[in-house]
């Protein structure tokens, strides 16, 4: 028998258990440990962060799902992972050994870089559910008493859609709300331009964001570096194209959000060979580490680095189907692993993105995410704001019943030529 376990159960880990369960032998053992009981759909916290979804409209108990799939489900975080012993030791004290493990921990939030930035300080979040349940409740409060917002993402961030699926989101409700006149928006943002993404932009994004953003009357300030928070007020240093500091500003703010720098999380971090000095775990293209390749790493928590320098740091989104392109590719690996085999699987890394505005939406292709690309598409309309509540939905299913692919999303995939796997 062989013991996989899968560290951590998000959008990846939980999809990456469901399949390993179905590549692996009957007598193999899957184990998955998350520090949450439940799994969260994190690309609803943007209307978490307002209101408009619960923290149980968007979150599954995982243990009932798993033990239907049996795979072995452990609640408890970890504490430090030990690679050359195979261990995880947990909070409890506990400790879990492994053959293979999966690394799907998602990242660790670095608020605390920047003073005054957070949940727990000045600032709201919707990087977790939790998070978001908080500033939805912050959000009514500022509704009674508006004032100026300012959105957007810090120096680091590498997860920007989310940043302006908000913005968007916030204008749209204060609309409903006719008080949009009472609420002046600022979007700031480490990207160099207003659409970058982290990756270069996708089809004619700067152009399309910034058109949607002028329609919105938002304000943007990009190439920024924010300096501290302070008690109704951010100070930013926006740079020029070369870095050099071009001005300097104190933005007015009643209500902020703002996405911060991702990190590994603390359990990985300094293992040398593992990880890379921010704790991003390092992978081959078979998404397999090379000094332990009894480990593999999938999703947010794996190093990629930026397909270009930019004048203030930005990181790369890693988004759902690309998360999904290294879950296959790592279930199919693992197998021929377990084997004594070389992995032959890789991921295409293939973007596709539904950012939902609250009445419309823009929609992203990349294949692949980072340049150069074999398609580059852009779109937005009102359907893209269907077609995320139609994904909600059946994301949302796909966790429940324990199947990662049904026959049908492999069949329409197909049509759409858009593949999980490099030579499909």
């Amino acid at each position: 028998m062989t013991h996989v376990v899968v560290l951590g159960a998000g959008l990846g880990g939980t999809i990456q258990a469901y399949e390993l369960r179905q590549s692996l032998a009957k007598t193999d053992k899957v184990t998955v440990i998350s520090n949450k009981p439940y799994f969260q759909f994190t690309p609803s916290n943007p209307w978490a962060g307002i209101g408009w979804r619960k923290k149980e409209e968007i979150t599954i108990d995982l243990a009932p799902v798993m033990s239907r799939r049996d795979i072995d489900f452990i609640c408890d975080g970890a504490v430090k992972l030990d690679p050359d012993a195979q261990v995880i030791h947990l909070q409890s004290g506990r400790e879990v050994s492994y053959d293979y493990l999966v690394i799907a921990t998602g990242p660790d939030l670095a608020f605390d870089e920047i003073e005054g930035f957070g949940p727990e300080a000045l600032t709201n979040s919707i990087c977790q559910v939790e998070h978001a349940e908080i500033s939805g409740k912050n959000w009514e409060a500022f509704c009674a008493n508006p004032g100026p917002i300012v959105v957007g993402a810090v120096q680091g961030a590498s997860c920007f859609g989310p940043a302006y699926e908000f913005a968007m989101t916030l204008d749209t409700d204060l609309r409903r709300r006719k008080i949009r006149d009472k609420v002046p928006i600022t979007f700031v943002t480490s990207e160099p331009y207003v659409g970058h993404m982290g990756l270069n932009g996708v089809g004619d994004t700067k152009g399309m964001m910034e058109s949607i953003m002028r329609d919105r009357d938002i304000k943007w300030i990009t190439n920024a570096k924010v300096d501290k928070f302070a008690d109704g007020k951010v100070y930013v240093t926006q740079v020029d194209d070369d870095g050099t500091e071009k001005k300097k500003y104190e933005l007015p703010f009643s209500y902020s959000m703002m996405l911060p720098a991702f990190r590994g999380i603390p359990a990985l971090m300094g293992l040398e060979g593992l990880v890379n000095p921010r704790g991003f775990v390092l992978t081959d293209e078979f998404q397999r580490n090379r000094k332990y390749p009894n480990i593999f790493g999938i999703g947010v928590c794996i190093a990629i680095a930026p397909p270009e320098p930019t004048p203030v740091p930005t990181g790369v989104p890693k988004t759902g189907f690309m998360i999904e392109s290294m879950v296959t590719a790592t279930a199919k690996n693992i197998p021929l692993v377990i084997a004594g085999k070389e992995p032959t699987y890789q991921p295409t890394w293939n973007a596709l993105c539904l950012a939902d505005f609250g009445d419309r939406g823009a929609a992203f292709l990349a294949m692949p995410q980072v340049p150069p690309r074999n398609v580059n598409w852009a779109a937005e309309g009102r359907w893209v704001h269907w077609a995320k509540l139609v994904f909600e939905w059946y994301f949302m299913r796909k966790i429940r019943t324990g199947v990662s692919e049904p026959f049908y999303e492999r069949f329409v995939m197909k049509l759409a030529k858009i593949h999980k796997l490099k030579g499909e």
